[in-house]
Parts: structure tokens; sequence; C-alpha cells
């Protein structure tokens, strides 16, 4: 049956006669002729592919045609206009492409057209306003690009215009709705319309819903906002609108939807919010809004969702917020609420999404969140909450996450640990103590723990073998101690496993390997020793490893090369010895490499060249490597840290390493390296090369300045032994010296005494003249020697003795 001959069809939907849907789905073609007969049928989305054809203007009775959900293609054919009974079209949700016809104006008896989800693109045809008989126009989620030039003035029987996810631009026209409108819906979000809010909407005074998101419409919004009486849905989020949010809008009784969010509102909430007893969402998020949260706003007692998150909004909460029985959500995120949760809060006993993060509460918990069993989202970090944790919340068994980071919190976790439903538990930057609660095991889709840098003692538990749904485990700087239970491989989901500054001990064991997801490995800061086991080379995902600040031992395993994909790698602060396997440079992707204050030995690998991704730092200081720098380093052009000091490393420093441009700081102090300094290395400071006695250039000596400086020491070590010699030589001569006055005086005594043999009188006379006692010490007289006393003759022989031993005497008592 052809098309010119089917003059009798009403309705060509879409037959869900089954042998006619596998006729249809198996055509080459859309060949809708074949289907023109006298039947009423409902639809027609049976995957059709092809085109439209231009036959179908033969189907001159047509009143109606549902072809959506298809996968039509092409254009839409011209003749379509020809089909005068047409009063329904619907090709909504295929892939019609090209300009919307002109033809189409001629249905005159046209009273719903739907074209939305298609790649329609050009203009909307002015010479639509025709339809006067129309009531629904859909013509959303296309390409289409110009103003509008749809006037609701002539279309007097239009009640939805949705143009909405499309390229238009330009303005509301001027006389888009003047008098006698009956548009109840207009929808035009996400295009590219701008200008002021469009007066002009006031006059629609039919509106029900207004959606002008997603656009760049600026300026503030108008006062005579309460003209839309009948509006119940207000959406003006994602634009630029300023001001403050007009008091007038209590006015508007039937509002039921407010969406303002992103935009530069400013000023408080009118208390006239109050009013709004239909009022269910209020979306003001992402605004520059302050005051307090007007008391008023718990008057709205239908409210089911309450966002301000991201305001500048102070006070506290409302104390009567307890009276929003029905309230499901409430974000209050990101403000300047301060002073206690209300205990009042407990009786919203349907809400289940509570988010106060980020805000200046402080207080704690109240014991009312027992009643808050419907809850499954409760996000209070950033704040300064503090005490225990209420008991009752152990009965929350609605649970799924949990934030209570970056508080003061204190007590056990265990309240937290009833809920069979819990994925994400939260709750680093506290101070928690105790075990981590056994209970938490019964919640086995948990994949993310978070306990870090609380005061947690005791060891792992083997429960969280059970947790397979694992994906993060953080417990971070705690007090926590004894090995790793082999029973956490069972977690095979893990991605990230944090354990960094503890007190676990033992070996790191080798079924860490198993954990094929692990993307992050830190162990560091604890007391584990032995070997980095080879078997980490099988985690092929992993991309940062931290194991520093242990007691590891032995070499560095050459598995580590297998590691390609990782960014950071931290074995600083061990006893590792050996030297860096070559197979290091197989990791590519390296912007992180830290070996320092180990016992490394041999030489730099020049492999460590083709790691052109180092970026952060490459840190081999305090080993024992020997040789030269390998001029391979200057390939690392992306490097902003490289620290070889305290090694033993010699030769001249490669010119390449002058290349570096990006590098800001250099260490390669204490080592034995000489010659020139790279000229660009003159930015740098002194003590980055101290330590190297043969080093030159700026910033330290100029080689020529060195070179006379070394002469100048030689020269200096000569003098020194110079001085010594003439030392040792004036020494002997001075001894040489005070031996012959000795003679001298020893020989003149001899003649003294013989002189006092020949008179006794005189020898009397002598002797009572130079005899001393211990008057004339006190006296000073010290110097004079009682050598006059009676010698006999055959004494005179030992005179010389007696002289020198009579002169150290005197001494001592002097």
């Amino acid at each position: 049956m052809s098309l010119g001959t089917s003059l009798h069809l009403k309705y060509l939907i879409c037959p869900q006669i089954p042998s006619l849907a596998r006729y249809l789905q198996s055509s080459d073609s859309f060949k809708i002729y074949r289907c023109c007969f006298s039947l009423q049928i409902t639809s027609l989305n049976n995957s059709l592919s092809g085109l439209i054809p231009e036959e179908i203007h033969g189907c001159e009775e047509l009143e109606k045609f549902a072809a959506s959900n298809n996968q039509l293609q092409g254009d839409i054919p011209s003749s379509m206009g020809l089909l005068k009974s047409l009063k329904i079209l619907n090709l909504a949700n295929n892939s019609l492409s090209g300009s919307i016809p002109v033809a189409l104006s001629r249905l005159s008896n046209l009273t719903y057209l739907n074209l939305l989800g298609n790649e329609l693109s050009g203009e909307i045809p002015s010479e639509l306003n025709q339809l006067v008989q129309l009531e629904t126009l859909d013509l959303s989620e296309n390409n289409l690009s110009g103003t509008i030039s749809l006037l609701n003035s002539q279309l007097n029987n239009l009640e939805s215009l949705v143009l909405s996810n499309n390229a238009l631009t330009g303005s509301i026209p001027g006389k888009f709705c003047l008098r006698n409108s009956n548009l109840q819906q207009l929808l035009l979000a996400r295009n590219k319309l701008s200008g002021k809010f469009p007066l002009e909407l006031l006059n629609c005074s039919s509106l029900q819903q207004l959606d002008l998101s997603d656009n760049r419409f600026e300026g503030e919004l108008p006062s005579l906002l309460d003209k839309l009486q009948n509006l119940k849905d207000l959406v003006l989020n994602n634009n630029s609108f300023i001001g403050t949010l007009p008091r007038e809008i209590g006015n508007m009784s039937n509002l039921e939807f407010i969406s303002l969010f992103d935009n530069l509102i400013t000023g408080e909430i009118p208390m006239e919010i109050g009013k709004l007893q239909m009022l269910s969402v209020i979306y003001l998020y992402d605004n520059q809004m302050s005051g307090h949260i007007p008391i008023e706003l718990t008057n709205c007692t239908n409210l089911t969702a309450i966002d301000f998150f991201g305001n500048r909004f102070t006070g506290s909460i409302p104390e009567t917020i307890g009276r929003l029985k029905n309230l499901f959500l409430l974000h209050l995120r990101q403000n300047y609420l301060s002073g206690p949760i209300p205990p009042s809060l407990g009786y919203c006993k349907r809400l289940q999404l509570l988010a106060l993060a980020d805000n200046k509460l402080s207080g704690s918990l109240p014991p009312t969140f027992r009643f808050l069993s419907e809850l499954s989202l409760i996000t209070l970090y950033n704040n300064s909450f503090e005490g225990p944790l209420p008991t009752s919340l152990f009965l929350l068994k609605s649970l799924k996450i949990i934030n209570f980071s970056h508080n003061r919190f204190n007590g056990t976790i265990f309240p937290l640990s009833g809920s069979n439903a819990l994925t994400v538990l939260d709750l680093t930057n506290n101070s928690f103590s105790g075990s981590i609660p056994s209970t938490l095991a019964m919640s086995r889709n948990l994949s993310r723990i978070r306990l870090a840098q609380n005061h947690l003692i005791g060891n792992i538990s083997t429960i969280f073998g059970q947790l397979t749904e694992l994906k993060l485990l953080d417990l971070s700087f705690n007090d926590l101690s004894a090995g790793l239970p082999p029973e956490l491989s069972s977690s095979r989901k893990l991605e990230h496993l944090l354990l960094n500054n503890n007190q676990f001990t033992g070996t790191m064991p080798p079924w860490l390997g198993s954990l094929q997801e692990l993307g992050e490995l830190d162990l560091s800061s604890n007391q584990f020793y032995g070997t980095v086991p080879a078997e980490l080379g099988n985690c092929s995902r992993l991309l940062k490893l931290y194991l520093h600040s242990n007691n590891l031992s032995g070499e560095i395993p050459p598995e580590i090369g297998n590691l390609t994909s990782l960014n950071v790698l931290a074995l600083q602060r061990n006893n590792l010895s050996g030297s860096i396997p070559s197979t290091i440079q197989q990791c590519k992707k390296l912007y992180e490499l830290r070996f320092s204050e180990n016992f490394l030995t041999g030489s730099i690998p020049s492999e460590l060249g083709s790691l052109t991704e180092l970026q952060v730092i490459l840190d081999l200081s305090k080993n024992h490597f020997i040789g030269e720098i390998p001029s391979s380093l200057g390939n690392l052009v992306k490097l902003e840290r490289l620290n070889l000091s305290s090694n033993q490393l010699q030769g001249e420093i490669p010119s390449s390493l002058g290349e570096l441009t990006s590098l800001h700081m250099l260490n390669l102090s204490n080592n034995h390296l000489q010659g020139q300094l790279p000229s660009t290395f003159s930015g740098f400071p002194l003590s980055s090369f101290l330590g190297n006695d043969k080093l030159c250039g700026p910033p330290l000596l100029s080689c020529s300045e060195s070179l006379g400086q070394r002469k100048k020491e030689l020269s200096n070590s000569e003098v020194v032994g110079i001085i010594v010699v003439i030392v040792f030589i004036s020494t002997v001569i001075c001894l040489v010296m005070l031996y012959i006055m000795l003679r001298i005086w020893c020989k003149w005594r001899e003649v003294s005494i013989s002189s006092a043999d020949s008179g006794g009188t005189e020898k009397k006379r002598e002797e009572g003249k130079w005899v001393y006692g211990d008057e004339k010490r006190r006296k000073g007289e010290y110097w004079k020697v009682n050598s006059l006393s009676p010698v006999s003759s055959q004494d005179k022989r030992s005179s010389g003795i007696a002289c020198i031993f009579q002169l150290k005497m005197d001494s001592e008592a002097m």
C-alpha cells in the first residue's frame, strides 16, 4: 500500500504489534508508507532508523505522528507541512539534523510540536509564530543558535515553551508576553542568553515555571517579581545576578522551588521568606550572602531541602530548626556559623543529609541525634567540636558517610561503628584514643577509613581482612604497634595504604606485592627492619612509595624497576647498602627520588640521567658514593633540587649541570670535587660547594685567586718550618750560654773559698755580713748565697757540684 492511497490514516504513532515491529526493524530504511493504514497505534519506539520519506505528505488526514526515541536521521522533510490535519508531531530523541523547515508553519491545526534531543541546527524560524493553535513547543537539546524570535503575544494558546540546552544568544524579546498570555512553563536554561532580568516576563501572570539557569543574565532581581503570583518554580541559578534578594519574594505565596545558586547575590535572607508556606526547596549556595539565617525560615514547615553552602552567613543555626519535620537535606557548609548544634535538630527525623563542615561551630554533639534514624550522610569536619561522642550514635544504622575530621573530639570511636551500611569513615586530626573497634568489620562495604592523627593504640586487627571493598586505609600518626596482619592481604582493592608515623615493627611482609591495585604505600617513620621486599615490584600501579625513616638494610631490589608508573620513591634515612640498581632507569615517570642518609656505595649510575621527569628533587646525600658526577644528569632539565652532598665524589663538575635552568637548590658540599664551577652556578650560596678544597669559580674564589691562595699557603708552610728551626737553634744557644755562665760562677766561687782560708778574723767578719735567715728572706735578699761557710781543703774538688746544688736550693726557696 502506497502513501498516495492512504487517505484515511488518522494516527501513525508506532505499532507495538510484535509482527509489525519486527518487520519495521528489519527494513533497510524507515519505509513508513508500508504501515499507512486506518489503525490507531500508541507508540513507535522500535529502534527505527533511516530517513523520513518525502512521501509522508500522502497521509493528508494524519492527526498524530509520534516517532520518538528511535534512530531516525537526516532532515525533517518539508513535505510534512502538507499534513493539514496534523495536531501532534513528536520526533523527540532521534538523530535528525539540518534546520527546522519553515514549512511546518503551515500546520495550522498543530497543538503539540516536540523536536527535543536531536541534532538540529540553525535559527528558530520566526514563521512558527503562525502556529496559533500551538500549546506545547519543545525544541530543547539541539544545536539551535541565533536569537529568540517567538512571541508569546502571537502564540496566545502557548502554555509550554522549552528551548533549553541550545546555543541561543541575545535577550528575551521586549514584546514576548504582553497580554492574554496562557504561558505556564518557560524553560530557557543552558543557553547563551544575556541582558538583565527581562521585565517583560512579569506580564506572564499565568507563569508557573520559569527557568533561566545557566545563561549570562546579570543585574539585580526586580522588586516587582511578586507580580508572578502563580509562580511555583523560580530557577535562576548559574548566572551573574547581583544585589539582594527582594523582600517582595515573600508575597509569592505559591512558590515551591527557589534556585538562585552560583550568582553574585549579596545581603541577608529577608525575613519575609517565612511567609512562603508552600516552599519545599531553597538553593542559595555559591553566592556572597551574609547575615544571620532568619529564624522565620523555620516557619516554612514544608521545606525538604536547604542548601546555603559557600556563603558568608554568621551567627548560629536557628534554635527552632526542629520544626522542619520534612527536612531531607540541610547543607550549611563553608560559612561562618558559630555556636553549638541546636538540640532540636534531632527532631528532624526525616533528615538524611547533614553537612555542617567548614564553619566555626563548637560544643558537643547533642544526644537527640539518636532520633535521626534515616541519616545517611553527616559531615562536620573543620569545626571546633569537642568532647566524647554520644554512645547513642551507635543506634544510627543508616549511616553511610561520616566525616568528623579536624575537630577536637576525644574518647573512643566505638559509637560510630554501629552501622552496617558504612562506606566512608573519616576521623582525621582529632584526639580519639583507645583501639580500633572490631565492630567496623560489620560494614562490609567500607571503602575508605581515615583515622590519622589521633592517639589510637594497639595493633591492626585481623578483622580488616574482612573488608574486601576497602580502597583507602589511613592510620598514620597514631601510636599503633606490632606487625602488619597477613589478613590485610585479603583487601585486594586497596589503592592507598598509609601507616606512617606509628610504632609498627617487624619485617615488611612479602604479601604487600599481592595488592595489585595499590597506588600509594606509606610505611615510613616506623621501626621496620630487614630488606625491602622484592615482591613490591609486582605492584605495577604503584605511584608513590614511602619507606623512609625505618631500619631497613640490604640492597635496593632490582625489581623496583618494574614499577614503571612510580612518581615518588623515598628510601632515605635507612641502613641500605650496595649500589643503586640500573633498573631504576625503567621508572620513567619518577618526579621525586630520595636515597639520602644510607650506606649506598659505588658510583652514581649514569642511568639516572634518563629519568627526565624528575622535578621535585634528586637527593643522594650522606652516602658513600665515589667516582665522578655523571654528565647524563644534565638531561634532567625539569629538576628543581639536586643534593649530592656528603659523599666521596671526585673529579670536575660536568658542564652539562650548568644547563639545568630549573634548578633552584643545589648542594655539592663535602666531597672531593675540583676544577671550575659552571658559570650558571654563581647564583647559588657558598654553602652549596664548601668542603671541596679544589673547587673554584663564583661564588667561590676565582680560579686564578685560588691558585695564588694555594701558593701562598705553601710559602706559609715554609715560614713555619723556618720559625721552628730558629726557635730550636735559639734554645740550644741559650742553653750553651747558661752552661758557660754557670761554669764561670763556679770558678769564681772556688777563688772566693781559697781567699777565705787565709784569714780567720776576716772570715768571721764576712760570715756575719753574708749569713741570712728568715728575717733577711722577708727583706727579699734571696739571691745572696752563703758561699763563705767553712769548707775543708779536701772538699775543694767537689766545689763545682756543691755550687750547682746550692744554686738549685736557692732557686727552690725563692
